[in-house]
C-alpha cells in the first residue's frame, strides 16, 4: 500500500480529519492531477473538469479539518481514483 493509498483511506474514513499532514494532502491533490499555485500561505488547487477550486492553508504542519472534509467531498463527488 503506497503512501497515497494510506492517506486516501485515512481521508475517506473521516475519523482523523485534524491529523492529516498538509504536505501529504497537497501531494495527494497533485497526484490526482490538480494544478497548484501559491499566494502567501494559500495553496490554490484547480483541475480541468472539476468546477470547484480548493483554497488550502496549513495549520502548523497539519491540514485544517474543514478543508480535509472539502477534499473528501470533492473526491467522492468526482469519483477520483488513484491510478496503479
Amino acid at each position: 500500500m503506497s503512501k497515497h493509498d494510506k492517506l486516501l483511506t485515512q481521508i475517506l474514513s473521516g475519523t482523523s480529519d485534524a491529523n492529516i499532514s498538509f504536505d501529504g494532502l497537497c501531494g495527494l491533490l497533485k497526484y490526482f492531477g490538480f494544478k497548484e499555485r501559491i499566494k502567501g500561505s494559500h495553496h490554490i488547487f484547480a483541475k480541468d473538469n472539476v468546477e470547484e477550486i480548493l483554497n488550502l492553508q496549513p495549520k502548523g504542519n497539519k491540514s485544517k479539518p474543514y478543508q480535509v472534509k472539502q477534499v473528501r467531498n470533492l473526491i467522492l463527488k468526482y469519483k477520483l481514483k488513484l491510478e496503479e
